[in-house]
């Protein structure tokens, strides 16, 4: 289960502010464009921006990869590597995180274990889960921490979204979210993240709130911070994950935008 070190084992300091790195649409996927090469150029850039903005940590995420599927082959495994470690190279001291959608938790892990990262995104880690992308019909909490073993990436934290945005929670409609806090704690996740119901939607302040008192876990907000909201959000989580707000008119398929960047930075800097 997660240590009081965890934060800042995993992501440099506690109240982190974590930027995402978009990678841009993977070989195979419908959208491909760039070469292996190209995409770590590109992730690489965007990587040196946001820690010159003043980032405390980095996640990389194959978002362009739409419509996203849940088995994940070869290429997508060694693509990520690569554009994780042109991260790691132009960047080397910020600790970084994988997620690769959709469901490819033992990819992250993988990716993150051999790329030197610190942390992954797990989006189903308890309970199953009907998304947009299909069904995920099985907690990951026991098979994905089993690898994570058997591989020796027991460094590599597993942070957990509850209840995922782009999904329906009708089968787990009888579940409040904290017994899912509670549930992800007694399976060992190391932090819980929280959302909105879709991407660059704020999660709920009574949402933060309820998960802070159903766990002891490091708490992180997934979706929606901005400038106007992050005070808030900060007072009730341990590190938050921006992503829309940072790129050119705040949609997240935009390229980063400097100003924005430091906006953040200013406004997080702030609220600490």
């Amino acid at each position: 289960m997660a240590t009081p070190t965890v934060i800042s084992r995993s992501l440099g300091r506690g109240k982190a502010l974590i930027g995402m790195v978009h990678v841009p649409a993977l070989p195979g996927t419908p959208t491909s464009k760039r070469t292996v090469a190209q995409l770590c150029s590109h992730v690489a850039g965007e990587a040196r921006l946001l820690a010159k903005a003043g980032f405390d940590a980095l996640l990389i995420e194959n978002m362009h990869d739409t419509p996203y599927v849940t088995r994940h082959d070869a290429a997508v495994v060694a693509a990520m590597t690569a554009a994780a470690l042109a991260v790691r190279e132009a960047v080397p001291n910020l600790p970084l995180g994988v997620q690769v959608l959709a469901a490819g938790n033992r990819e992250a892990l993988a990716v993150a274990h051999a790329a030197g990262g610190t942390f992954i995104r797990c989006e189903n880690f308890v309970f199953s889960h009907v998304a947009d992308e299909g069904l995920m019909p099985t907690a990951e909490a026991g098979e994905l921490l089993r690898y994570r073993r058997s591989i020796g990436a027991e460094a590599v934290a597993v942070f957990a979204d509850l209840k995922k945005k782009h999904a329906s929670h009708a089968i787990t409609g009888d579940i409040s979210l904290a017994e899912v806090c509670h549930a992800a704690e007694f399976f060992r996740a190391d932090g819980v993240i929280i959302t909105g119901a879709h991407t660059g939607d704020p999660a709920s302040e009574g949402d933060l709130a309820e998960a802070k008192r159903a766990c002891a876990l490091p708490i992180l907000v997934g979706s929606g911070v901005t400038t106007a909201n992050i005070s808030a959000m900060f007072t009730r989580a341990d590190a938050l994950i921006v992503g829309s707000s940072l790129k050119r008119g705040g949609h997240w398929a935009a390229p980063l935008d400097a100003k924005r960047c430091a906006a953040i930075v200013k406004a997080a800097d702030k609220a600490r």
